[in-house]
């Protein structure tokens, strides 16, 4: 019999080896009231998830390291009004923003996870 190990490795194999890369140089941003976590692909950063507070000074740091490793593309969903400062700190910087509906993020399958 397999290990669950084996089994979890071989699937997100699979799972990998079908998805297309559509944009290479897309973050995704998980809004939150206290801090903010950034993905970015790990070809792009040796650290592609970073952690950054919801301050101002978090923000433009967040914006700059973006603009640094080249995204040209975030998406991040839009809880409460948290994401607002992100938004317009982001699309300030020539950055496309698109925000999606959490709710629909929360119907995907899969575990979610750092």
């Amino acid at each position: 019999m397999k290990s669950k190990k084996n089994s979890t490795k071989n699937r997100k194999k699979r799972v990998q080896e079908h998805l297309d890369q559509v944009n290479l140089y897309a973050a995704g941003i998980d809004i939150g009231s206290r801090e903010h976590y950034v993905a970015v692909p790990s070809s792009l950063d040796d650290d592609s998830v970073k952690k950054f507070g919801c301050f101002t000074p978090d923000l433009e740091d967040m914006a700059n390291w973006l603009v640094k490793i080249g995204i040209t593309t975030v998406a991040m969903e839009s809880t409460g009004v948290y994401w607002i400062p992100a938004f317009e700190i982001l699309e300030s910087r020539g950055l496309k923003v698109i925000l999606v509906n959490a709710r629909h993020v929360k119907n995907v399958t899969g575990r979610k996870q750092m």
